[in-house]
């Protein structure tokens, strides 16, 4: 055999691998890519605070009805810690196991009410407002002041028998101020953001939501109508509360006290600030001042009943028994 036919054999053998190659490579490109398992990885899990029980329409929660439970993610309003729950109010009944939201609880003013207590909203201006400086969450004392009732006629008992001004409630919360809340309540923000406009801009507020005593509204509402409000910014660590005088005669409730915050309570009219005929304030003791003793009472002596009988002729006296 000659180097012609090895060299056929050769290059025959070379195209006839080619051709198999070529098949083989076209049977792999038609075949499914394998799939590749993906790891799996720990997914992420939040708690969620649900409702234990059912929970009924306008009751505050208490603590044994709130329940975590961890859920893949914690969507828009829900919670995550069941504590600041405890005591708010649904708008609804809840079911048992369902998910509590911001929005399936009541907001506002009515939360931070207390027991006890009404939200009552009272006129205000700059000049009895302490120059509008006033903001949600301090207290204040409310005094109001009463001008003498001209339209009674001769010999008709007048309603406001002189102008006078006195302490009406002592530690008022305030729960807004104009436009401004307290934090927590509803459209806090906006609110924050034009009470500081209003601020900058000298005032404006015109009204002031307080937290009154259900047996305060009468007199409050009273003393609006017929009178004027002050309302005077108080230090939160002053605890002290005075109790008005509850509508004593002027001259009459300044003899009961002899301090500032209860003469604050008894009030002060008119006349008396002028120095008028009768109005002078009765004389006070100053507390250094020793009190004078006084005498010590003496009870008559008794005499034991006797069967002796008393003479008088003249200056002589004389005892005959019997």
């Amino acid at each position: 055999m000659n180097m012609a036919n090895i060299t056929r054999i050769l290059a025959g053998s070379l195209i006839a691998l080619a051709v198999l190659l070529g098949i083989f490579a076209w049977s792999l490109s038609r075949r499914a890519p394998a799939t590749i398992a993906p790891v799996v990885q720990g997914q992420a899990s939040f708690p969620v605070v649900v409702a234990s029980r059912d929970l009924p329409a306008g009751k505050p929660i208490e603590a044994d009805a709130l329940t975590l439970r961890m859920a893949p993610s914690r969507g828009a309003g829900e919670f995550g810690d069941a504590a600041p729950l405890v005591g708010r109010v649904p708008l609804t009944a809840v079911a048992a196991n369902t998910t509590l939201t911001e929005a399936s609880l009541t907001t506002g003013l009515a939360d931070a009410i207390a027991p006890g207590e009404r939200a009552l909203a009272v006129r205000i201006d700059e000049g009895n407002a302490v120059g509008n400086r006033v903001r949600p969450g301090n207290f204040v004392d409310v005094f109001f002041m009463l001008k003498r009732d001209m339209s009674a006629g001769p010999g008709t008992d007048a309603e406001v028998a002189a102008t006078q001004a006195r302490l009406l409630l002592s530690r008022v919360r305030v729960l807004s101020f104009g436009d401004a809340t307290l934090p927590g309540t509803s459209d806090s923000a906006d609110a924050a953001s034009s009470a500081t406009r209003a601020s900058s801009a000298g005032g404006g507020a015109r009204t002031a939501v307080l937290a009154v005593r259900t047996a305060d509204i009468d007199a409050l509402t009273l003393a609006e109508g017929a009178g004027r409000l002050v309302l005077a910014l108080r230090n939160p660590a002053d605890n002290d509360v005075t109790e008005p005088v509850a509508m004593a005669p002027l001259l009459a409730s300044l003899r009961i006290t002899n301090d500032g915050k209860g003469r604050a309570a008894a009030g002060l009219s008119l006349q008396a600030l002028a120095g008028g005929t009768g109005a002078q304030p009765p004389k006070q003791i100053p507390s250094s001042s020793p009190v004078p003793a006084t005498a010590a009472f003496k009870a008559p002596r008794v005499q034991a009943a006797s069967n002796d009988l008393e003479l008088i002729r003249g200056s002589h006296r004389e005892k005959i028994a019997y």
